[in-house]
């Protein structure tokens, strides 16, 4: 049976453990709030492109589209793989779902070239381990999300594909649902999928369709990446906030539990030592 000086010891470690996972809380709470208005700032922006590249691609002709090295349709022989996840842990199983992901991906890609832009130190140290073909790192981008670091991914990407050395590029991410749920999402980037214009409008354009959409292709794909990073962010502080949450709650009931172990230990002691002098009164007598 452990003393009392050990129960009070782990009693004393295990609260200032809940004052660190409270304290991470609530830097989460506040980061979340922030994360969530870029998100919420920048679903419409990119939803509003994605409009935009539909009706400028309806009104280019067949020929004119098809000759666009972003929209080169191939065999998916040689597959670029952007898996964004956090630079830190603690964040429940944020991390390690989207491995799993990244791992089923794989699988279902063997005997293909697969190769990964890992963007976040969880992802790249996991994959690292792993012998797999990393052809960039990216650590520090899922803390502060910056619009020149998607644009600097999505350059590489965008050159990789129009000189042919890759046949396809895919995000994988988590994107934010709310406080409590986070959804998995793996989205082809590359080649650009046009979405369906809602409305069969004739627009009159200053420059020619085909020249727009030279412009806007690459813009849409820096969005893309953009948008997953700001996605991935608020995800992430989420996930570590209720996360941290419920270890707090853990620390506190186990504080409890020690509490009542510590005080059922002294109060046999001290039953012991009644019954020891009494036993030895009884004896004197």
């Amino acid at each position: 049976m452990p003393s009392l000086i050990d129960i009070r010891r782990r009693i004393r470690s295990v609260k200032s453990t809940q004052q660190i996972t409270r304290a991470m809380k609530l830097v989460s709470a506040a980061k979340l709030r922030r994360a969530q208005d870029r998100v919420l700032a920048a679903r419409p922006y990119a939803g509003m492109l994605a409009r935009l590249l539909a009706d400028v691609a309806r009104s280019a002709k067949t020929d004119e589209r098809l000759a666009h090295p972003l929209l080169a349709e191939r065999a998916e022989e040689r597959i670029q793989l952007i898996l964004i996840t956090a630079d830190r842990g603690l964040a429940g199983a944020f991390n390690s779902n989207l491995i799993k992901t990244a791992q089923k991906f794989l699988e279902e890609h063997q005997g293909r070239g697969v190769e990964m832009e890992t963007i976040g130190r969880k992802g790249r140290d996991f994959f690292r381990k792993r012998a797999a073909r990393i052809t960039g790192e990216h650590v520090g981008m899922t803390e502060k999300v910056t619009y020149a670091y998607a644009a600097q991914v999505a350059a590489k990407v965008i050159e990789r594909f129009a000189a042919g050395e890759i046949d396809a590029v895919y995000l994988l991410y988590n994107e934010f649902k709310s406080v409590m749920a986070q959804r998995l999402v793996v989205n082809r980037i590359l080649p650009a999928e046009l979405p369906p214009g809602a409305e069969a409008i004739e627009y009159i354009w200053e420059q020619p369709p085909a020249e727009l959409l030279a412009k806007l292709l690459p813009r849409y794909v820096e969005i893309e990446i953009y948008h997953a990073l700001l996605e991935s962010g608020a995800a992430q502080q989420a996930a570590r906030m209720t996360a941290m949450d419920a270890a707090t709650s853990n620390a506190a009931e186990m504080i409890d539990n020690l509490t009542l172990y510590m005080n059922r230990v002294r109060q046999a002691s001290i039953t012991r030592e009644i019954i020891e002098v009494v036993s030895g009164a009884a004896g004197v007598e």
